[in-house]
């Protein structure tokens, strides 16, 4: 049964691996890339939020999940708190990408505390 969690998790963090390459590159997918503040936001967040992959992936523990969940709120705020909230195509990235890594770390999370949901 732990190495079945342990394989749930690990799609988990690949999930985010693949989030953090899509959100370093979205400057130059999505168009944004001429504006400083979201590019540079996608590319630090992605470089954080892959680190933390990398890591879960080669040792898990949980504080890797919430510290996910901190990242995908950091992106959900980071339009207004950044100021560039007015460009349509940086702020549903980042609110989209958001969101998303917020839901897998929750699910992460969900899963280290309630381990029998899966039997």
């Amino acid at each position: 049964m732990a190495n079945t969690l342990m394989e749930g998790r690990k799609i988990q963090d690949w999930v985010n691996l693949v989030l953090a390459v899509c959100l370093f590159i979205s400057p130059w997918v999505v168009g944004f890339a001429a504006e400083a503040a979201p590019t540079w936001n996608a590319w630090i967040v992605g470089i954080i939020l892959g680190a933390l992959a990398i890591t879960a992936l080669s040792a898990f523990a949980e504080w890797e999940e919430w510290a996910n969940l901190v990242v995908g709120l950091w992106l959900i705020a980071s339009p207004w708190a950044l100021g560039f909230a007015a460009s349509a195509a940086a702020m549903w990235t980042a609110v989209i990408m958001g969101v998303l890594v917020a839901a897998i770390s929750l699910w992460a999370v969900w899963d280290v505390h309630h381990p029998h949901a899966h039997a």
